[in-house]
């Protein structure tokens, strides 16, 4: 057993080190928490009980963050808008970069006359979302952003799923992406039950309301 023993060392190691480049807190949690847990496990084997000892007690610290965020109560608020406000444009302009990334055929001449909102959460933007709505109900998405810090997928069930409300009154039947370029946008439409289907012979991403 001694002999795994410095693989655990260097898989902790290279967990903390993933967890300092995190910009998530969430996910730098899980990996630190991961790389206790290596820690712990090299520690055992070895009898190092210096190593044991404080990586038992940074585990309980990280363990007790993660309950708290996941059992806290947050307040999320929608609010539509046209498009002028200038808060709103002052939003889109800091983080033009990040939304380029994600939705590259954007542009704000792309919100007059569509179904525009921001997500509050905790009174602070969190999401910014537009939509087309086409006479047969089809809400095609032009722009759906969420800040890094929120990317836990907490806005996108908000927004299909518990304030999916806003979008029934717009006589919205389903949502559409005709596009999605980022993998982990892909990866959030495949959290959040989208669907490819095809749509005037282009591959889709579709989620009924």
């Amino acid at each position: 057993m001694l002999q795994v023993a410095p693989y655990f060392g260097y898989l902790a190691s290279l967990l903390l080190i993933i967890a300092l480049l995190m910009s998530n807190d969430l996910k730098f949690r899980w990996f630190t928490a991961a790389g206790n847990i290596a820690f712990i496990c090299y520690a055992l084997l070895l009898n190092a009980f210096p190593v044991l000892i404080t990586n038992c007690i940074l585990l309980t610290i990280n363990a007790a963050y993660l309950v708290r965020v996941y059992s806290r109560k947050e307040k999320f608020d929608l609010i539509e808008f046209t498009g002028e406000e200038k808060m709103v444009r002052k939003f889109m302009e800091f983080h033009q970069t990040d939304i380029q990334d994600y939705f590259p055929a954007f542009s704000e001449a792309d919100l007059p006359g569509n179904l525009n909102f921001i997500v509050l959460r905790d009174l602070v933007i969190s999401n910014i979302f537009s939509a087309r709505i086409s006479p047969s109900g089809d809400a095609e998405v032009v722009l759906n952003y969420t800040l890094k810090k929120y990317r836990d997928y907490k806005v996108g069930r908000y927004i299909f799923e518990k304030e999916n409300q806003i979008l029934l009154d717009k006589g919205v039947k389903r949502i559409v992406y005709m596009t999605s370029v980022h993998k982990n946008h892909l990866r959030f439409l495949k959290v959040m039950g989208f669907e490819k289907q095809s749509i005037h012979g282009r591959d889709c991403f579709v989620k009924n309301i």
